[in-house]
């Protein structure tokens, strides 16, 4: 039955992806509560992506601090379950902090670090500046500042060879 479950769960996953993005589609109110409902329900399910999209829109678009602190906490569960979008963001979450979560420079690094080393070409920029300026509680470190700004032009590059295409040819 679990599996099941995962099945449909995925399945509103894609449906609501697609309300969310389509642009034939009329934005009426009612097909953007129904978006949100989708999204929230397989959020409330465990399942991943829907955490970290959810949990992003909550974050910066809720109305109540209680919106706004429940789309962290779905940000921070989609970040431990490996969504490497939601890595970024809690390194962002612990950067600034909020009221559920205070600010802590070496959480948002272990975080940014996670992404960075994922692939995630903004975490690894965001490293390399602070190890640049001695940002986050970390010292100022040339040769970390490149490694990490090397992951970063090569995450770009890869997301460009994939944009392209160019990725199939090459195997």
């Amino acid at each position: 039955m679990i599996q099941a479950s995962s099945l449909f769960t995925r399945l509103e996953y894609r449906l609501a992806e697609q309300l969310f993005h389509t642009r034939w589609l009329p934005r009426s109110p009612r097909t953007q509560r129904l978006t949100m409902h989708l999204f929230q329900r397989c959020a409330n399910a465990g399942h991943p992506p829907a955490l970290s999209v959810y949990g992003h829109m909550l974050f910066h678009r809720g109305l109540t601090p209680q919106d706004k602190a429940r789309g962290a906490r779905y940000v921070l569960e989609a970040a431990q379950a490996g969504d490497v979008r939601a890595q970024y963001q809690a390194g962002q979450i612990y950067e600034n902090g909020c009221a559920l979560y205070p600010r802590r420079d070496d959480h948002a690094v272990t975080w940014y670090a996670r992404a960075g080393e994922d692939g995630h070409p903004l975490a690894a920029a965001r490293l390399a500046r602070a190890y640049r300026e001695g940002q986050l509680g970390l010292p100022l470190d040339d040769e970390r500042a490149t490694h990490w700004q090397q992951l970063a032009d090569q995450a770009i590059d890869l997301g460009d060879v994939l944009d392209s295409g160019e990725a199939e040819t090459r195997h």
